[in-house]
């Protein structure tokens, strides 16, 4: 188990500041933010590297906050690896183990086997970071920090290493708190998400929780949000919908009607471009309370999915489609349109 308790921490003239929150044993946590926003800085205090200024870090139920970093028994895997230069993957591998047939048993595991004897100033960026996670995983870790260590593989190498680490995490009942800005991994991986800005927690929740609801705007743009709008929320209640508000946005030439808990005054409207529904004409059959006329400015590809930008007066919104939709539909610059959007896709914040 992790607790962090009104933790503060410095790194130059950057404050970490006030963290707190509890990773149950052998969960995976996800830590978010932007660039500079403490997330280094919290892996680094939590494993001795960087002393707390303030707060509790408790591991194991043992308050460790002036502990030394070797009695914290924490492995820390960087995004640069640090792994020791006059060694060769073999030795890295093997520093700190006693359990010399386990530490072979993972280099094959991660696909390291096929590196050993060779020196480390020879390995790819990719390679050095496989090697690095081998060294910290043969300490038989109960708790492991990860500071984007997947950065430098290539995507099918990415998709297997988190696998089989998921898959190691499982058997071993390994507590992980993960930095990453992979969202694809925040989603696959992590069972709590711990959303940072400018060296304070904004966001706790499950993975999904903090995507489908982010806490705020900036948070909503981080995490890939198509559609985001500021402006002014007012509260109508409805008998309609019970105990929930219907909520009306007015910001940036849209309107919007969405349902939710919010106290009105300035917010953010926040819309992911899989919710808007796009068609050529309106219909009297759907259920949106949102129904936009609007015009195709651009279509962008990536993959199989395509972005398509529409203008709606002053604004542009962006849906998310398929490219068989953009195909049998035939989505074009200049062709009319209506978007539709359901109340409960409008997140209000």
């Amino acid at each position: 188990m992790v607790i962090v308790q009104g933790l503060s921490s410095r790194a130059g003239t950057f404050l970490l500041h006030d963290v707190s929150f509890q990773l149950a044993s052998g969960a995976w946590g996800i830590v978010l933010g932007q660039t500079g926003s403490g997330k280094t800085t919290l892996l680094e205090t939590i494993a001795g590297v960087r002393r707390a200024i303030a707060g509790q870090i408790i591991l194991r139920d043992e308050d460790v906050t002036s502990h030394p970093i070797e009695q914290r028994r924490v492995s820390i895997v960087y995004q640069h690896s640090y792994l020791f230069p006059h060694l060769t993957v073999d030795e890295n591998v093997g520093y700190g183990t006693m359990d010399t047939r386990f530490a072979s048993d993972l280099a094959s595991r991660f696909g390291v086997d096929g590196l050993r004897g060779r020196p480390v100033a020879s390995l790819s960026g990719g390679e050095r970071q496989l090697v690095a996670l081998v060294r910290a995983l043969a300490r038989h870790p109960d708790i492991l920090l990860l500071d984007e260590p997947f950065a430098a593989l290539d995507p099918r190498r990415r998709i297997q290493v988190r696998r089989q680490l998921r898959l190691l995490q499982r058997e071993s009942g390994m507590t992980v708190l993960h930095v990453t800005h992979d969202f694809a991994e925040a989603g696959t991986l992590g069972d709590l998400a711990i959303v940072l800005e400018a060296g304070r927690v904004i966001q706790i929740g499950t993975p999904t929780e903090v995507f489908r609801r982010p806490a705020s705007g900036s948070v909503a743009e981080f995490l890939g949000a198509e559609n985001v709008f500021s402006g002014t929320i007012q509260r109508t209640a409805t008998p309609t919908s019970g105990e929930t508000d219907v909520l009306h946005f007015t910001g940036e030439g849209i309107a919007l009607v969405g349902v939710g808990e919010h106290a009105g005054g300035a917010g953010h409207a926040v819309i992911r471009g899989s919710d808007v529904v796009l068609a050529h004409a309106r219909s009297a059959r759907t259920s949106a309370r949102n129904v936009l006329d609007g015009v195709v400015e651009e279509v962008l590809f990536d993959g199989m999915i395509a972005r398509v930008a529409i203008r709606v007066g002053s604004t542009m919104l962006v849906a998310v489609v398929t490219r068989s939709a953009v195909d049998d539909l035939g989505f074009a610059p200049g062709l009319a349109v209506v978007a539709s959007i359901k109340a409960i896709a409008v997140h209000l914040c």
